[in-house]
C-alpha cells in the first residue's frame, strides 16, 4: 500500500517509513484544529509515529493512526502500540475501524518484509463507543484483535499478532 488508496467515503494516505512534508503539514493542521495534542514536543514526537491518515471526499483530513514499537509489560513481546484520532465531525462514521484494519495490514506487511521487528499490535480502548459496540472477545472483522484484559489505566486491552510472526525469546 505505497500509494494513496481511495474508498467510497475516505482516501487513506500512508506515512509509514516515508517522508512527505505536505502530508505531515496537513496532519499537524488537523491536530491543531481538533485540539488533539497539548504540547509542541508531544506533537513533534507523534508526527514521527504516523502510519496513515484519512481524508474525506472534500480532501479534509478526518483521522490519523499512529504506532510506536514497544515492549508492553502485559505481553512481554515487541508490539506496535496503536493510537487513532478521528476528528469530531467523523466520529459517528466507521473511520476508526477502517483506520485500524488498514494500519494493521500496513504494519503487518512491513513486519513480514523486515524480519518482524514487532510481532503484532496492541491497543487500549479509550473510546466508550468501542466498549459498547465491540463486546466480542475476538474482533474478526477488525483484524483479529483479541481481548486480553485490562490495562494499568483500567482500559480494555486487545492484541493482534501478525501472520508468520514468532514470539521473541526473552
Amino acid at each position: 500500500m505505497n500509494d494513496t488508496e481511495q474508498t467510497s467515503a475516505f482516501q487513506f494516505v500512508p506515512h509509514w517509513k516515508t517522508e512527505n512534508t505536505e502530508n505531515d503539514a496537513a496532519v499537524l493542521a488537523f491536530w491543531k484544529n481538533e485540539n488533539a495534542l497539548t504540547s509542541e514536543a508531544q506533537t513533534q514526537e507523534r508526527l514521527k509515529q504516523i502510519v496513515m491518515h484519512a481524508r474525506d471526499a472534500s480532501g479534509t483530513v478526518a483521522g490519523v493512526s499512529t504506532a510506536v514499537a514497544m515492549l508492553h509489560p502485559r505481553v512481554g513481546q515487541p508490539m506496535y502500540y496503536f493510537r487513532c484520532f478521528v476528528g469530531k465531525q467523523w466520529r459517528k462514521t466507521q473511520l476508526v475501524g477502517q483506520l485500524l484494519k488498514r494500519t494493521r495490514n500496513l504494519l503487518e506487511k512491513y513486519a513480514q518484509d523486515n524480519d518482524f521487528p514487532c510481532v503484532g499490535m496492541i491497543l487500549e480502548l479509550e473510546n466508550d463507543r468501542f466498549k459498547e459496540v465491540g463486546r466480542k472477545p475476538v474482533w474478526k472483522t477488525l483484524g483479529g484483535f483479541v481481548y486480553i484484559g485490562k490495562s494499568q489505566r483500567n482500559l480494555d486491552l486487545r492484541v493482534a499478532y501478525f501472520h508468520g510472526a514468532r514470539l521473541k525469546k526473552a
